[in-house]
């Protein structure tokens, strides 16, 4: 079987031959949207929620890191907007992933029958989807709205920063030579340069890999009608393997080797280095490939920094905030050409609030069974709308 990077570099190779059989009709379409007096549907935004798994305010160096910086994540705070009173959903991953996918406050680690997230609303509204990373809420996440997904399903396996295999489901991905077909790949993917306790590909900076990937298979162009898309990235990351464990698995502790910190403390720096590498990854594609003004980026945490037995550590988990159940996380956002740069908000508001958000950056139907408040405004930066509470709603 194909390793995953092979079939993700097979996946653009079919989307950029099927683009190249686009016909005259869907240009003449095109131009036909755009006759005089007709409405013309905006071309969309996509949309990317990159969301970490035990990082706090305090690891970022654009939120106050001193003993290491984080030069993308700062860049992402000022070229966008930088939250300060944000709250994941809860402290528990699973329900905050579910007040993340629901735009409601759960209490659930699963999804009730017939709940419908964020992914299913924005796929109903044409946008494509795709999920990788971690998936906590029990039913397959094709079954939820996306069309693709790369990750795992049981949080105990997001602990292998080298697992030897992913869950993988792509439609339309493997060639069937018996009758021509193309077919669904549903199961697990594996990984075999970490098979028999190797080591060869550490799922941090493939997780990257497969999100640049991603954006530059399914950029909106004309060939696929301006598709948008949204892009959930559910770091595993930087927990330590083990629960309550100082152990932070990493290739090596560079640039932190010769520093005075215990060894945890090294590999969780290392660690945050290099996802912050990978934001900058994201960010470059993104550029090379000019749509940079047409892509929301959301960056946060789904849960706060695991603690470490050395009480000395406290600059490597410095915020334990912890409100009605919900930790204190970073949040940027970064959307050039709509959001003003370098602004900073202390607004307060939580991962319920991104449901109605990105339902508005969709031009999609607002969802009327959320108690989430979109903050697009605020995002514009609407005058009156930089520090206020959101209403009717107990607050964080």
């Amino acid at each position: 079987m194909k390793s995953i990077r092979s079939l993700f570099a097979l996946a653009a190779f079919l989307s950029l031959a099927l683009a190249a059989r686009a016909d005259l009709a869907s240009i003449i379409a095109e131009v036909q949207s755009n006759a005089p007096g007709q409405f013309v549907m905006p071309r969309r935004a996509s949309i990317i929620f990159i969301q970490c798994h035990g990082l706090a305010c305090g690891d970022l160096s654009c939120y106050g890191q001193t003993n290491y910086q984080t030069p993308n994540l700062d860049r992402l705070a000022a070229e966008g907007m930088r939250f300060t009173n944000y709250r994941a959903g809860s402290t528990n991953f699973s329900v905050a992933q579910a007040t993340l996918m629901t735009g409601k406050k759960s209490a659930a680690e699963t999804l009730a029958p017939g709940e419908i997230t964020v992914a299913q609303r924005l796929q109903q509204a044409g946008y494509r989807t795709l999920l990788l990373g971690e998936w906590p809420l029990g039913e397959a996440p094709w079954k939820q709205g996306f069309d693709e997904f790369v990750g795992f399903v049981k949080p105990e396996e997001g602990r292998n920063y080298f697992a030897e295999y992913l869950w993988r489901y792509a439609p339309d991905s493997l060639f069937n030579p018996t009758n021509n077909q193309m077919e669904t790949f549903a199961g697990r993917e594996m990984i075999y340069a970490n098979t028999g306790a190797k080591k060869g590909e550490y799922l941090p900076e493939l997780f990257g890999e497969m999100t640049v990937n991603f954006v530059n298979t399914h950029v909106p162009d004309r060939f696929n009608h301006y598709r948008p898309f949204f892009l959930l990235v559910n770091l595993p990351m930087p927990r330590s393997a083990k629960a309550g464990a100082d152990d932070f698995t990493v290739p090596t502790d560079a640039p932190f080797t010769e520093m005075p910190w215990p060894q945890a403390a090294k590999n969780r720096a290392a660690l945050i280095t290099r996802l912050d590498t990978g934001v900058g990854r994201l960010l470059e594609a993104l550029q090379k490939l000019r749509m940079t003004n047409n892509v929301a980026v959301f960056f946060t945490s789904a849960s706060g920094s695991e603690k470490f037995a050395d009480a000395k550590l406290n600059f490597l988990r410095p915020d334990d905030d912890v409100a009605n159940g919900q930790p204190h996380a970073p949040m940027l956002v970064r959307w050039p050409g709509n959001i003003p740069a370098g602004r900073v908000s202390n607004l307060p508001w939580s991962a319920q609030d991104f449901a109605p958000t990105a339902l508005q950056i969709a031009y999609a139907r607002p969802a009327k069974d959320v108690t989430g408040i979109s903050i697009l405004p605020v995002l514009f930066g609407e005058p009156g709308t930089n520090t206020p509470a959101l209403p009717d709603r107990e607050q964080p």
